[in-house]
């Protein structure tokens, strides 16, 4: 199929509804079924269930269950340099370089701006002026949990609605403005290179986005940007605590002020990542 009709095609779809529809399946605990969809997904996918912490697929009550499944202890080391920045996923690399004024490369031939990502106040998209970014994409097989990719205080988390497309390659490079389209939740930080973004984008049968304390939050095609409540602060996160997981597949966007990260030369369009390693190296702190 090409890519563009595979992107036509998704526009056919009833988005939402096909994502509520994978979100009721994938909670099934009925044990014969969600054993069917584990094992199937495993063979499918070619999962590496050696690194899984829990019996496959006895271990987990449904299939959602496997797909945000918790890694054995060890099997993520973290780069504990104070100078590197690590990889909050594991995952395949779409694009990463620097932000030209306030443009991001999507594709080849397709940008789009901070203040279209970023959705709220404009001095958060200044702040990442000529700055950089990478974007990572999950595959089904990878593990799905976000990490805290450098220290700092998390100082606000916003849910903004949008669509449900696909997030794959062929949409990435044909689908103009897909990550400003798409629903996201967007973590901001304060480090030691001053402020930093998390960003997960929603896709195409990903039921919720979940953090360890706001529960899951489930798509919303329209409607205002939603600011999440934080746990009474100061909320301090280091490099490589659990932020949140994606309850099916989807993208993660780092934001980084100028002179912040300088990334590892081999970081490239296709590099895979494990969460953990290091995949840049930070600045001077800024005082």
């Amino acid at each position: 199929m090409s890519a563009r009709l595979f992107v036509f095609l998704q526009q056919l779809l009833p988005r939402h509804l096909l994502t509520s529809l994978v979100y009721r399946i994938a909670r099934i605990r009925v044990p014969g079924i969600k054993d069917f969809l584990i094992t199937r997904f495993i063979r499918l996918f070619d999962v590496d269930i050696e690194e899984v912490e829990l019996d496959v697929p006895s271990g987990f009550a449904t299939f959602n269950d496997f797909f945000i499944r918790e890694l054995a202890a060890h099997t993520r080391p973290i780069d504990a340099r104070p100078t590197s920045l690590i990889s909050p996923v594991d995952g395949t690399i779409s694009s990463a370089g620097p932000i030209r004024a306030d443009s991001i490369l999507q594709a080849k031939g397709l940008r789009y701006t901070l203040d279209d990502l970023l959705a709220t106040d404009l001095d958060d998209a200044k702040a990442y002026v000529d700055g950089s970014y990478a974007t990572i994409y999950l595959a089904p097989h990878n593990y799905h949990r976000v990490h805290a990719p450098l220290s700092g205080e998390l100082i606000a988390a916003r849910y903004v609605p949008g669509d449900l497309y696909s997030v794959n390659a062929h949409t990435v490079a044909k689908l103009p403005g897909l990550f400003y389209r798409n629903e996201r939740l967007i973590f901001h930080f304060v480090t030691s290179q001053g402020p930093v973004a998390v960003i997960f984008v929603g896709a195409l049968n990903v039921g919720s986005i979940s953090t360890p304390w706001s529960g899951e939050l489930r798509p919303r095609k329209s409607g205002v940007v939603e600011v999440l409540t934080l746990p009474a602060g100061p909320n301090m996160v280091s490099k490589g605590d659990l932020l949140g997981w994606f309850n099916m597949g989807s993208t993660v966007i780092l934001l980084l002020p100028s002179g912040a990260c300088d990334w590892h030369s081999g970081l490239h369009s296709g590099s895979e990542l494990k969460m953990g390693e290091s995949i840049g190296e930070l600045g001077h702190a800024v005082a």
